[in-house]
């Protein structure tokens, strides 16, 4: 049966899966989650990628799944599937989870925490590094980062669909916008330059544009307003735009470029506005930088900024301005620029200076020509900070759970030690069974409970997923105390096969163990099926295996709902605090091992079936036996609980525990047969 079962998982690994969706939701349906005021806009990519419009129909940002984009598998082995709409600033507008297979939301603590956990990311911008810290965790983060509450027993769930969530934005970011930068950008500083304005025009760091009317008729030239400026047509050669262009934040520019009265009021605006980048724009010709219905502070309607083919925001900065007096006379203005949106200044921007006309007719028709300039000032005048990068999720899952995992290495080196080294004498001691009932209320306590080191078919079955999907198998680093747990029990497959797992390992089957011991003093009656139904049932758990198997291939969204056969997540994930069919499930098993030792462990487990499966790698065979052993003695095969020995005293490790029972009477000399009877002999020819 087990080597149908290896069979099964490789055959899986090496068949399509079906049933898995990857296709982005149609138009219809994804419109109808775009969040007012804005309205669905274009798709522009195959992977379900669309605009959003705002109320005057212009493109204000995006909206995708993260399935698509980034599809990490959770810890069912399927993707975390969320609607996340951005804005043109990298700003997270909503987050709206879609789908999951996650068993710890999907009937374990329920789904309300899950939802509630993506609100934290509205308003927050995708360039500001976010880490997931422990629920309730309220400790500081590095300087620019964002901690995220985790939940309370998914911690690992959350942060594999943060990942997915970063990781699908970052992606839309560098494909759509080009503009925004993913780093924090440069901050002016002060510098030892003294600058007259002559220099700043020499060095460039001053720029001056010129449109003539000549040039500005030659862009309406063919169109119904090629004859709506007179004063154009009067005078060619006249200067349309004469504009000069100055980065000001650099104090050492702002000093050449400015009086000392407007550097006072500016110092203060940038105390306002630290995050703003200052530009100063003088214009002396007819253009005039602003139309008649210009407000100010508010965006100047004859001027865009870009960078990179993405617009920048700008505002007018609404201070008196009184330039340095070598400043060329003409109308000026200073601008603000949010350096938190992506702007650069040290790379090269691009300001569009607009020219309207209006038709002559008794129905005026508006038509604009634009005229650009690119610019941007020395790298010398800036600093840099630092790149905050976040933390990877698998670090972070390390450092938060550190103490945790110190304690579980010290408990789980020190029993692997004892048993390896010492097993013999450790099952020898008169004090063996207070021993081991404590290590197993460890393993309950601080492995289950409080450290949530369950191990689960699920894990399993999501590697299987992983690879049918060839996807990553990632997931697993999220949970670093279940994965040192499995690291345990797969390195004990080698020197014990399943017994490390199931007989010490396993908090679940030591709350059944413990179950037996209540039993004990209440005498009540013990269940022993016979030898040929034992075998029968003992297949049981292997046809569970195979039964999941096919699920996670045939039908991977059911994996959660036949992950339920095993009780672990209601006993000890969710500490027996589920609706009452699940408790009385969980119940069902531990009140049954009060009469029939260990039934689930033995007879239906599927975790179980992949530990005997496993312990096909398993070296040696570490119980010593006698020739005696079976024939005629059949002390151990009846004191077996488990049902692991067989009549001819053969050892059936793949149903071994690891109990040690056997161990202790094979080297006792007042319970094993053959040693007995060979100190009676011994007794009787001395007596001789």
């Amino acid at each position: 049966m087990r080597r149908f079962l290896f069979v099964l998982l490789i055959a899986s690994v090496l068949t399509p899966a079906f049933g898995l969706n990857a296709e982005p939701m149609k138009r219809p349906e994804l419109s109808a989650l775009v969040i007012p005021p804005y309205k669905l806009g274009q798709p522009v990519n195959d992977k379900g990628v669309y605009t959003i419009v705002n109320t005057a129909g212009v493109d204000a940002g995006y909206i995708f799944e993260t399935f698509p984009l980034a599809p990490i598998p959770g810890f069912s082995g399927a993707p975390i599937n969320m609607l996340v709409t951005l804005d043109l600033e990298t700003n997270i507008l909503d987050v709206r989870l879609l789908d999951h297979s996650e068993p710890i939301f999907k009937s374990g603590i329920g789904e309300a925490a899950f939802h509630k956990y993506f609100e934290q990311y509205k308003g927050r911008s995708i360039t500001t590094p976010m880490v997931v810290g422990a629920p309730f965790d309220d400790q500081g983060t590095a300087p620019g980062q964002v901690k995220l509450h985790g939940i309370a027993r998914a911690t690992a769930s959350v942060r594999i669909a943060h990942e997915s969530l970063m990781g699908a934005a970052m992606s839309v970011a560098r494909e759509k916008m080009q503009g925004v930068r993913l780093g924090p950008p440069p901050v002016a500083v002060e510098t030892d330059d003294v600058l007259s304005w002559a220099q700043l025009v020499e060095q460039g760091i001053v720029q001056r544009f010129q449109v003539t009317n000549g040039q500005l008729q030659e862009a309406f030239a063919g169109t119904i307003w090629a004859e709506s400026d007179s004063q154009a047509e009067a005078a060619l050669d006249a200067l349309f735009i004469d504009l000069w262009i100055v980065d000001i934040s650099p104090p050492a520019i702002a000093r050449a470029a400015l009086s000392q009265i407007t550097q006072s009021e500016l110092a203060r605006l940038s105390e306002l506005f630290e995050n703003d980048e200052l530009l100063l724009v003088i214009e002396a010709g007819r253009h005039g930088l602003v139309g008649d219905g210009f407000v100010p502070s508010g965006a100047p309607d004859l001027l865009k900024l870009s960078q990179g083919g993405f617009p920048v925001s700008v505002k007018d900065a609404d201070i008196t301005l009184v330039p340095h007096a070598d400043a060329p006379a003409g109308k000026g203005m200073i601008l603000r620029v949010d350096r938190r949106l992506g702007f650069d200044p040290t790379e090269d921007w691009k300001l569009e200076l607009l020219a309207i006309r209006e038709s002559r007719s008794i129905m005026p028709q508006i038509g604009e020509a634009a005229f650009s300039v690119t610019h941007k000032t020395p790298e010398r005048f800036f600093e840099r900070p630092e790149i905050v990068r976040p933390t990877p999720p698998w670090l972070e899952a390390l450092i938060t759970r550190k103490e945790d995992l110190i304690g579980l290495s010290l408990f789980l080196v020190g029993l692997i030690a004892v048993l390896a080294l010492k097993q013999n004498r450790l099952a020898g001691l008169r004090t063996f069974t207070p021993i081991r009932l404590t290590v197993l209320a460890g393993m309950t306590g601080f492995v289950g409970w409080w450290g949530q080191g369950q191990l689960s078919i699920v894990t399993p079955l999501a590697v299987i997923r992983a690879a049918v999907d060839e996807g990553s198998f990632a997931f697993l680093l999220y949970d670093p105390f279940s994965l040192l747990v499995w690291i345990a029990a797969i390195g004990g497959f080698v020197w014990w096969g399943r017994g490390l797992f199931c007989g010490w390992l396993c908090p679940f089957g030591a709350l059944q163990e413990f179950a037996a011991k209540i039993a004990a003093p209440l005498k009540l009656p013990q269940v022993t099926p016979s030898p040929v139904w034992d075998k029968r049932l003992r297949k049981l758990k292997y046809w569970v295996l195979a039964s999941m198997v096919v699920v996670v291939i045939y039908d991977p969204a059911q994996v959660d709902v036949v992950s339920e056969i095993e009780p672990f997540k209601t006993a000890i994930t969710v500490y027996f605090d589920r609706e009452w069919w699940f408790v009385a499930y969980a119940v069902f098993w531990l009140v049954l091992s009060m009469v029939l030792f260990k039934g689930f462990c033995r007879y239906v487990c599927p975790l179980g079936a992949v530990m005997a499966i496993g312990g096909l790698l398993r070296q040696r065979d570490w119980i010593a036996r006698r020739v005696e052993c079976g024939s005629p003695c059949q002390l151990c095969r009846v004191k077996c609980r488990y049902g692991a020995i067989q009549k001819s005293g053969e050892i059936l490790y793949d149903e071994c525990f690891q109990c040690l029972d056997c161990v202790k009477i094979h080297d006792d000399d007042a319970q094993c047969v053959p040693l007995v009877l060979a100190a009676r002999a011994r007794d009787r020819i001395e007596a001789a």
